[in-house]
Order: C-alpha cells, then structure tokens, then sequence
C-alpha cells in the first residue's frame, strides 16, 4: 500500500460549497498494512433540503435522511476511524474542505495529511487526459456498486489504490504520493474545500473580499481551472497577487456554454461593480451620430442615445461611441482620409467662409463653394458604411442555443436586431419566453458580445431562426 495507515472518503453533501452546504452521507475504508480493518457508512441529517438536482443524481433524498443522525452523532467515529490515518479521497480537498468544516460548526479542528487519487492518477498516468471517478473504473476495470453514493465510491478508489501500488516501483510511487499530496495555495482567508469544490464546465465565478464586498467577476470554459489558475503562482505580482490576497470567498454561476458566460458576466460586472474589474463607462451614455438628411447648412450628424432604443428604426444611425472625444477622433481620421469638411461633421465650430482643413487642402471645399452639399454628403454617406451598425443577418429574431455534453446543461438565449430578449434553460421556459417577448431594448456592451460571437462559423451553427 501507500503509506501504513490510510483512510479511504467519500462524502455526498447537499451542493459543492463546504461552507454552505451539508453532508448527506459519509463512507470511510480504514486500511492498515494494506489490510481493510474497517468499513463504516451513515447517511447524514443535513438540516437542510436537498436540490433536486442533487437528489437525481445521487439518489439521496430529503425522507432517506430525515431520521438520519445529524454530523455531531457521528463526529466522534469520524474522528477515530482517521486517527494516524492519511485522508485519502478523489478530488480529496472537496471531501476533507466539507468534514473539516462540519468540525468548525461543533467548534473543534479537525487536521490530516490529505492524499488526492486525483493527483495520484494525474503523476502516475500522464499520458490520459480524463482523471474522473468514471474514467478510473473505465479504464481500471474497478467495480463500483454503487455510484454517486458514498460508500462505492470508496470501494472503487481503495481497489484502484491497491492495483497502482503493486504496479510501479517504489521510488515511483514515492515521487507520485509526494504530488498527490500536495496542498494547492489559497489565500489564508479562503476556507478549505472551496476551490475544490467548483465544476469544470463554463461559467462565471466572483470573488470577494472584506466584509464579502464584490472584488472580482471573471468566466472561463473551465471554471475550476481557470479559479486554480488564480492562486497557482508562488511568485504572483501586480493586480493578480493584490486580488489574490484579497479574496475571503468564492461563489460561481454555471452556464451551458462560454455565450451564456460571457452575457453573465458583463451583467454582474455592471450590477455588481467588483472593484478589481475595469467598469463599463455608462451605458446610458452611448450613442450613435444620425445623418440628418433635411439638413442643409451646419453639422449633418446629430448625436442619438442608443442604450434602451429599439434598432429597428437605425437605418441611418452610425457608430457606438461612449464619449465626444471618442467620436471626434473617429470622424477626424475619415475627414482626412476623404476630404470630408470638419464643419459639416460637426468636428469643428460652424462659421462663414471656408474651414481651416479647406485651407490646408485637406477638405474638397463644400464650405468655400467648390463642391455642392451633396456632392460632399454622398461621399460622406459611403464613409460612414464603416461605422454603421452590424446589420442583423436574419428578417426577425433567433434562438441562440448552447449545451455543454459533460454537464448536461442547455441554454437557449433568444435575440432580435442585437437585443438580448431572455434566456431560459429549458425548452418548455422557452416556449413560454416566446408566447411573450419583451421589446427591444439595446445594450452596447450585449451588442459587442453578440457581434462577436455570431460572425463565428460555432456561433452561427447554434442559431435557429424564428418563423
């Protein structure tokens, strides 16, 4: 074996939190020389009602446990079954984060040498990607008899256990159990388990700091990679070590695909205003320069507020700009490339006479008389196709599907003209969402994500138009 003294766990509990969930149902193998000395399970009262989603997957439900002891009745047989033990378990600092937590509640310490069959796996077969439960079995031939339940969940990991330890040498083994049981970093506030805890689906996780204030939202396609990622560096610097120090709790938000992750994300980041995320200039602000075609003399574009407006009516609506200066900036650099007049476009003070750029032979001279408003305004029209607005490729809104395989998840967001009208998870939600869609109502900050996603060839794969 391993080591002496081991104890094989594993915990099902009422969501991935230790912190704020609760144990259901505990199962611990003591082996000792090799040799099962001591197979234990219980079913746990967890105070609380078990998701249904937890309840299908595991099979534990709210009457299984209501006569079950609560984990106080069964603390001091915890402790027992692992003293001198090493607290061996898959995704180990998930099951430990969750008993160890359990004893803060009783307002005891509870403290073990942690070995993860995770990591055990990952040293010693690093030519497989996959270092689940289900792919071990798989690929081990293990016999589980009982999976997603504590107690054959354990039984398979002691047999895999003892088939690595009569396959590899010594120093092998040795160098492995030294990676296995390596405590990732975590800040010292973080409680233990946490970062465990989090999926490796998509999503959007959010980090806070003192006094649980917002500190910072991020997504990734793998959340329980990318939130390590955070705290893998022993030597982080600048904003990253300055979060990292910070951060006092983690909580996350699962989606069925990186579309719904990104739309999440910009919305938490706008109503949560984590301080260590760049904030969105004010949305409200945003908008676009009409080409007023009635307009003979002064500025030909208006400026027009976008956010909240229906882009049906934008046929002659250019540019999402957030700030004056962004626009002029924008309308200066055409002007010089085509001679448009700066007066006209409203970048320079309306006079009499010809403007300075007309002056230097950068305008074509609509305002000394050389060439005719609409001579001038045609060339300007052509010009302002680059900033226009995506046109929407379809004659009415769409349903953006996504599903991720690992999870099971399904997304369905549905969009019109660039305007987010609701997302739902399921197609009966969606059925109800479309027997109602609100209005149109734009957003520039969902208009860049969408722009983004749906000129892929992925994202346009999901799209199913509307009759």
């Amino acid at each position: 074996m391993l080591a002496p003294k081991l104890a094989f766990i594993d915990v099902e509990t009422t969501g991935a939190n230790p912190v704020e969930d609760r144990i259901t149902e505990i199962a611990i193998l003591r082996v000792e020389d090799g040799e099962l000395v001591e197979r234990w399970s219980t079913l746990v009262n967890p105070g609380r009602t078990i998701p249904p989603n937890i309840q299908s997957l595991v099979g534990i439900t709210d009457d299984m446990v209501a006569d079950a002891p609560p984990f106080a009745e069964v603390a001091d047989r915890v402790r027992a079954l692992f003293a001198d033990c090493i607290f061996v378990a898959h995704n180990a600092r998930f099951d430990y984060g969750f008993i160890k937590n359990e004893f803060q509640r009783l307002g005891q310490s509870f403290d073990s040498p942690v070995l993860c069959t995770v990591k055990l796996s990952r040293a010693l077969y690093p030519q497989h990607h996959r270092h689940g439960l289900d792919a071990l079995i798989e690929r081990h031939g293990l016999v589980c008899t009982a999976r997603h339940r504590a107690l054959g969940d354990t039984e398979a990991l002691f047999q895999f256990v003892g088939q690595v330890a009569g396959s590899f040498e010594r120093d092998v083994l040795d160098a492995a159990i030294v990676k296995a049981m390596k405590a990732p970093n975590r800040p010292a506030g973080l409680p233990e388990g946490v970062l465990e805890g989090l999926p490796e689906g998509p999503g959007v996780y959010l980090f806070y700091g003192e006094s649980d204030a917002p500190l910072y939202v991020g997504r990734s396609v793998s959340l329980r990679s990318r939130v390590m990622s955070h705290f893998a560096g022993d030597k982080l610097k600048g904003r990253e070590a300055k979060i990292v120090q910070q951060v006092r709790r983690v909580d996350w938000r699962v989606t069925a695909g990186e579309l719904g992750a990104l739309l999440l994300e910009s919305h938490l980041v706008r109503t949560e205003r984590p301080a260590e995320n760049r904030q969105p200039a004010d949305a409200a602000a945003v908008f676009g320069l009409r080409f007023d075609t009635a307009r003979r003399r002064g500025p030909v574009l208006q400026r027009e507020l976008l956010n909240g407006g229906d882009p049906a009516g934008w046929e002659n609506l250019y540019g999402t700009f957030r700030t004056k200066k962004e626009a002029d900036n924008a309308l200066r650099e055409l002007a010089s490339l085509y001679k448009l007049c700066p007066r006209r476009i409203g970048t320079e003070a309306w006079s009499e006479g010809p403007c300075l750029a007309h002056q230097a032979r950068r305008c074509a001279g609509v305002c000394a008389g050389k060439e005719s408003p609409a001579q001038h305004d045609e060339r300007l029209l052509k010009v302002l196709e680059s900033l226009r607005l995506r046109r929407w490729p379809w004659p009415g809104a769409v349903v953006v599907r996504e599903h991720h395989a690992d999870t099971g998840r399904t997304a369905a967001h549905v969009v019109d003209r660039w305007c987010l009208l609701g997302s739902v998870d399921d197609e009966a939600a969606l059925e109800g969402l479309l027997e109602a869609l609100p209005e149109r109502r734009f957003d520039p900050d969902i208009y860049r994500i969408l722009v983004r996603w749906l000129e892929t060839p992925a994202g346009r794969a999901m799209v199913t138009p509307l009759g």
